[in-house]
């Protein structure tokens, strides 16, 4: 008998018991392709030596010190690297462990940046409706993502949602790219007007939706929008790249492809790449120059922040992304994956989206294709989808809920970066497989 408390009581998952490249094993022999990077985490596969030895090098120096007492050469190190290569304007960073603990920090960071310059009214947060930014309860709080919420809704704080930018199901007919960008962004300075402008603290938004809405990118404008209209008003622009960011959307930061920069962003996720726990908070000069001029005391933390052995993997990870030049190939092997896509689901009755930007892509899947019809929920087809890739051989990121945390389904793709042409094959043909068992077609 396990007593192991797993993420469901009434499935018993395989055991793991190796990886090579973006294949993971069980301990019966099986192996899955990883079409999803677990959750758009192993971006360099399961078995890269590079990465391996950085960390086993820094075993034998040292693998724990308390960032209360000491500083370490490798934290050091990935701040500065992040650094230059972070969008203009972000100059600080602060090492965590994971994704949710990312976005907690940018919200705490948030509100003391507003106490310390003397607007300690501003508190409100506005996000986005069917977004995702962890489960922790600051987190969960801000997301969108309303069956994640609805248990612990009595435990959250007051946050603000907005409608999110889909053109799949939101943009009108007839209605431009631009236009439709420019209405969301009235519709969050409405929000912003409704509520007082000079109490709001914050707007957090990911550049590409990952979990809940399927690798949803943004219309081209709409982030500028979003820009002009928090500096219009003073309220900090907090990007949450933890799924999409380090490289998963062709670009290091999702955000370069908009042309904006935050005030604050989380990263975590393929930082790591599944190798050791890590995540990032970065913010600005303006941000952290205001704690130092103040307090100084950054009111928050965590005892493995700034950890030496995480941060010598991320390190790594970083060198492998950049210097070995695997981020410059998610472009072109994220256009050859989506053609693929194309070719085969194209025209499939019940494939009525395929989107995304890179190695980030999305399948939204509906009952019927020319009036965008979602399933009846009752037939769980994203978990059917699940269960028939994974016996098939492929680990994908199926969910539902899509349109409005009830309706809708769709397939999350994000497979480590060193996809080959054989095994983007591989990937569509068994993904093709587990959506002809789950809709008949």
């Amino acid at each position: 008998m396990s007593h192991i408390f797993p993420r469901h009581t009434l499935i018993q998952p395989p055991r793991i018991a190796g990886g090579d490249g973006v294949y993971l094993i069980d301990a019966d022999g099986k192996r899955y392709l990883d079409g999803s990077g677990g959750a758009a985490v192993s971006c360099l596969g399961h078995s890269d030596r590079k990465v391996l030895d950085a960390i086993k090098a820094q075993l034998d120096r040292i693998a724990f010190a308390h960032t209360g007492f000491f500083t370490s050469d490798p934290a050091e190190e990935l701040a500065d690297r992040l650094i230059a290569l972070a969008p203009e304007g972000l100059e600080r960073v602060y090492l965590v462990s994971g994704g949710s603990e990312a976005v907690e920090a940018a919200l705490k960071l948030a509100r003391q940046y507003f106490i310390e310059t003397g607007q300690p009214q501003r508190r409100h947060v506005i996000a986005r409706q069917q977004s995702y930014h962890g489960n922790t309860l600051g987190a969960l709080a801000t997301g969108g993502n309303r069956w994640r919420r609805a248990p612990f809704a009595p435990l959250l704080m007051e946050t603000h949602h907005v409608s999110p930018c889909y053109a799949y199901r939101g943009q009108q007919p007839g209605e431009t790219a631009d236009a439709y960008g420019l209405r969301l962004a009235r519709e969050f300075e409405s929000k912003l007007e409704e509520l007082g402008p000079d109490t709001v603290m914050a707007f957090v938004a990911e550049p590409v939706v990952g979990a809940t809405l399927g690798a949803v990118p943004a219309v081209p404008g709409y982030f500028k929008a979003i820009r002009e209209v928090c500096d219009r008003h003073g309220v900090l622009l907090i990007l949450d790249e933890v799924m999409c960011g380090m490289g998963r959307t062709g670009t290091l930061f999702a955000c370069e492809q908009d042309g904006v920069r935050p005030d604050i962003c989380a990263i975590a996720k393929g930082l790591g790449a599944g190798y050791q726990p890590i995540g990032a908070m970065l913010c600005s000069g303006t941000i952290y120059e205001a704690i130092a001029a103040g307090s100084g005391f950054f009111q928050h933390g965590h005892t493995y922040m700034g950890h030496p052995t995480a941060c010598a993997a991320a390190l790594a990870v970083l060198g492998r992304l950049t210097d070995d030049g695997i981020a410059a190939d998610v472009a072109p092997r994220g256009d050859r994956l989506r053609a693929a896509l194309e070719d085969r689901f194209g025209q499939h009755p019940h494939v009525g989206d395929i989107r995304g930007r890179g190695l980030f892509l999305g399948l939204e899947l509906v009952a019927d294709r020319e009036n965008r019809t979602p399933f009846d929920p009752a037939r769980k087809v994203n978990a059917r989808v699940k269960r028939a890739a994974f016996e098939a051989g492929l680990v994908c990121y199926p969910m539902g809920g899509t349109i409005d945390g009830q309706r809708g389904d769709h397939v999350l793709l994000a497979p480590p970066f060193i996809l080959d042409e054989d095994q983007t094959g591989e990937l569509v043909d068994k993904l093709g497989v587990a959506i002809r068992e789950a809709t008949g077609a």
